[in-house]
């Protein structure tokens, strides 16, 4: 985790160290699955695939292997299924992750906002629910479950929002093929110099849709343990602050890579500790969800 994702790293500290040691099996069979769908390394540049579909079957073997309690002989699968028993998580939303790895392997492409949420909630929105159970949500206790994948949401459209630029120096492209037609980009063309401010509008788009995801995402926070609660609302914070950062740079948000530094995110740890709920949080679970995507 450490070397994958330093925002969830030092957010991971915040959990008990049960609950942080099972958060730490569960990104370790996302990340491995990740980099063996991608040609990655601990996440980083993708070095592009021409066997897809045969990375995507040894996916679905092992991961099927580790749910049935039988050793795969690779560590990240072998804790994921420890992980998966201990806590209890239904099977479907691994499978679901998964499937949001297919959906690349086929070079999808979303045609409309829905598209595109349906495929946030495959590859982030499911891991938000894994990551409730985990935690200790119920998980018939669909209205938090809702919550949790708000938040998977949320960093997805801020990955999305952040990795144009890469996304398309690896060949693929996650906005929606109705929102280029809007502004008037061809096809392939988003990234042209002639196209940055038309783009810069979508960057703002998919930002102030994450930011939307996410403050969903904190009324579910009620539902945790305190520690739990503000491990998830520190990470919501940092993580929602490169979607923000996109925002206010504008035509030069893919110049470079956007990170949140140290400070930055030691200061949403400290924020975070005041909004726990019951500790003069401001989340109520009755706050209402209003025209936002459900997961299916």
């Amino acid at each position: 985790m450490a070397r994958g994702s330093k925002s969830f790293a030092m957010a991971s500290k915040l959990f008990d160290r049960t609950t942080r040691e099972r958060a730490w099996l569960l990104y370790a069979w996302c990340r491995k699955c990740d980099d063996v769908a991608d040609g990655q390394d601990h996440g980083g540049t993708m070095s592009g695939v021409i066997d897809g579909q045969a990375r995507l079957s040894t996916l679905r073997l092992l991961t099927g292997l580790a749910l049935r309690g039988e050793t795969t002989g690779d560590p990240a699968f072998d804790g994921f299924g420890l992980v998966m028993r201990e806590c209890a998580i239904p099977h479907r939303f691994a499978h679901d992750l998964i499937d949001g790895f297919a959906l690349d392997a086929q070079e999808w492409r979303p045609r409309s906002e829905d598209d595109m949420l349906r495929y946030c909630y495959h590859v982030a929105g499911a891991v938000g629910c894994m990551m409730a159970v985990l935690m200790g949500v119920d998980p018939d206790d669909h209205a938090t479950l809702d919550r949790a994948c708000d938040l998977g949401l949320a960093f997805q459209l801020a990955n999305i929002a952040r990795d144009i630029s890469e996304d398309e120096a690896a060949g693929r492209c996650y906005l929606p093929q109705d929102w280029l037609a809007e502004m008037d980009i061809p096809p392939g063309e988003h990234m042209k110099p002639w196209a940055r401010a038309r783009l810069a509008v979508l960057g703002k788009r998919l930002a102030t849709m994450a930011g939307t995801y996410e403050n969903s995402a904190r009324h579910g926070t009620g539902a945790l343990p305190p520690r739990a609660a503000w491990a998830v609302l520190a990470a919501a914070g940092i993580y929602g602050d490169i979607a923000r950062q996109v925002a206010r740079r504008g035509e030069q948000a893919w110049d470079r890579r956007i990170v949140t530094h140290g400070r930055e995110k030691l200061g949403w740890v400290l924020r975070a500790a005041g909004q726990v709920p019951g500790r003069g949080g401001r989340w109520p679970a009755a706050a209402p969800r209003r025209a936002l995507w459900t997961r299916p």
